[in-house]
């Protein structure tokens, strides 16, 4: 290569007007920027913040009753307590509270995913005068606190027969105006022009709902699904109002009980929170990517 064939080309080396090379590690790999590895040196110490209760719940579960407070803490047990989880459903009715727990949780979830994406499919899609005026009234009462009706829906479920039953917690929790905000968000994100050829093909309403909408809208079902099963799976105040008999209690209301019979028993109680805990954590890690994708997507168009 000649000299005038170096001075005309910028990527030859030492050629005139050649920026500094960038800085590379070994290997020629770009070395990350301070500024990312203090980001994650942040989200790491928050993770571990989030993470160490549950940790420390664990840990306590494979504990003597006199191990879980000793000091100083102890958080590998030098002679796991493995016993206690076998324990745990001799003196207690864990499987009854259990199999409650899931059944309230599913029929909610389920209802929930059909009543909140129907009728988001009408708020999103379809025309009618006073549509957004009738949502903005809808979503108002997200702002009402449940425990200004709380009373008044006591009443109407005692005169139709349903305390003291599950159906009552069903009835009340089957309808979300946050899941129609929600499945709403996530509708209009979808071209109306799809709607509309359906329509030219002659396809009603319900069939563009159930064969166009429902498919397209997945993500945002796994976020609504996710977050009213963890809901309703912790809810505490509603099955304690309208669940009376021992044999309808969730696991929350058969943890309270536990608690007050075995108080002693700090082993015992941590290793039921283990297990009331670790559902709703498989049901997050298993949709985590769709309820990510779903949250994310919502709000792209209002």
């Amino acid at each position: 290569m000649t000299a005038s064939h170096t001075a005309l080309d910028p990527a030859a080396p030492g050629a005139a007007g050649a920026g500094p090379a960038a800085p590379s590690g070994r290997g020629g790999t770009r070395l990350p920027a301070p500024g990312k590895v203090l980001g994650y040196a942040v989200l790491v110490v928050a993770a571990a913040g989030l993470l160490l209760p549950f940790f420390w719940m664990v840990s306590s579960s494979l504990k003597t009753a006199n191990g879980v407070f000793a000091i100083p803490v102890t958080w590998f047990p030098e002679s796991p307590q493995w016993a206690n989880y076998v324990e745990i459903w001799r003196i207690s009715d864990m499987l009854l509270w259990l199999k409650n727990t899931v059944f309230l949780s599913v029929v909610v979830t389920v209802l929930q995913l059909l009543t909140g994406s129907f009728a988001a499919y009408g708020f999103a899609k379809a025309r009618f005068p006073g549509r957004n005026l009738l949502f903005l009234v809808y979503i108002g009462t997200i702002a009402v606190p449940w425990q200004a009706y709380m009373i008044p829906q006591f009443i109407m479920m005692s005169e139709v027969g349903l305390t003291n039953t599950p159906w009552a917690v069903i009835a009340l929790q089957a309808f979300s105006a946050f899941g129609v905000f929600l499945m709403r968000q996530y509708y209009l994100t979808i071209p109306d022009e799809l709607c509309e050829a359906a329509r030219v093909d002659g396809l009603s309403e319900y069939g563009i709902y159930f064969r166009i909408m429902l498919p397209l809208s997945v993500p945002a079902l796994a976020s609504l699904a996710l977050l009213t099963f963890v809901t309703t799976w912790n809810d505490y105040l509603g099955p304690l109002i309208y669940l009376r008999d021992p044999d309808l209690w969730t696991i929350q209301l058969g943890l309270k009980s536990f608690v007050s019979e075995y108080n002693a028993e700090h082993a015992l109680i941590m290793t039921g929170s283990v297990l009331s805990v670790v559902p709703i954590a498989v049901v997050f890690l298993l949709g985590q990517k769709y309820f990510v994708q779903g949250v994310a997507t919502s709000g792209l168009k209002g």
